[in-house]
């Protein structure tokens, strides 16, 4: 399988570069909405192959295990009830990391090495480097990072990366029993997606489409919907982009303080050479030696 090196392409909180990269193909998972049968092995799959502890389900009104992914439960089925004028729609989506191209947490991030985006796309968290600050939280536009109150730290799916670095598809699609979850490399998803959309359009479903957001520079998780005009009854953004807060903070603003910071510094030390060190009140400006 192509792309299965590790080779870094982005740290978080580091102004240098990594080391020199071959040319990877972008690795990347396809979701195809609508052959999911909502049959959950892929979450239990996810579970197991994690080793991450058991959650309390909780009842939402649905068949949906939890209301929204955890720090101990990375890979969600949501079950969304949509009505419209052709009916009730019930839509099942599969909701994990998006392993955007341009990641909002890796930019948001003020920790280094504690996020990093590796040359074939996946973007894996780094927990020993963590600081627990939730600054990646505010930086995701799908609000997935998940912060675990007990160890201070936050996490998220990583796309089996262990199982993608040698060869092996990540344990969510070997689960899958309809092939609606596929993987491989961006360019082949998007032909297979493509291909998808030709028959739902074929089949009546006019709207249907590829989600690939380009207000994060596309995703490694690519998503096919039927009714591709309102990924909002998916639970998707329409146009998710990285927070404007976080840009202003990481680039025009940080440097901005950064030069305020070196402005006071400067200023401290012209005020020294012209004024001198500072005396207490009624002490001589000569230093006198001995007695009186």
């Amino acid at each position: 399988m192509a792309g299965k090196t590790l080779e870094l392409k982005r740290i978080s909180a580091t102004s240098t570069a990594p080391p020199g990269i071959r040319e990877t193909p972008m690795m990347c998972k396809l979701i195809d909405t609508s052959s999911c049968i909502g049959c959950k092995a892929c979450e239990v799959a996810c579970q197991e192959w994690n080793d991450l502890p058991p959650e309390t389900t909780v009842q939402v009104g649905t068949y949906q295990t939890l209301p929204e992914t955890t720090p101990n439960f990375w890979n969600l089925i949501k079950f969304n009830e949509y009505e419209s004028g052709t009916g009730l729609h019930w839509l099942m989506r599969k909701d994990q990391c998006m392993h955007c191209v341009e990641p909002g947490c890796l930019e948001a991030c003020p920790a280094p090495g504690a996020i990093v985006q590796y040359n074939n796309g996946i973007v894996d968290f780094q927990q020993e480097n963590c600081i627990g600050c939730g600054y990646c939280i505010a930086g995701c536009p799908f609000d997935i990072p998940k912060f675990n109150a007990k160890t201070k730290k936050v996490y998220k799916c990583t796309l089996c990366v262990d199982r993608v670095s040698v060869g092996l598809e990540p344990a969510c699609i070997k689960a899958c029993p309809t092939s609606c979850l596929q993987f491989g490399t961006k360019d082949q998803m998007l032909q297979v997606a493509s291909k998808r959309v030709t028959q739902l359009k074929a089949a009546g479903y006019a709207q249907a489409s590829i989600y690939d957001p380009p207000g994060v520079g596309g995703t490694g998780v690519i998503t096919v919907l039927t009714l591709g005009d309102n990924p909002e009854a998916y639970g998707l953004p329409a146009n998710p982009t990285i927070p404007l807060a976080v840009t202003l903070w990481k680039t025009p603003l940080k440097w901005i303080g950064n030069l305020a910071i070196i402005g006071g510094l400067v200023g401290v030390f012209l005020h020294y050479l012209r004024f001198g060190p500072k005396h207490e009140p009624g002490q001589s400006h000569t230093t006198r030696q001995g007695g009186d």
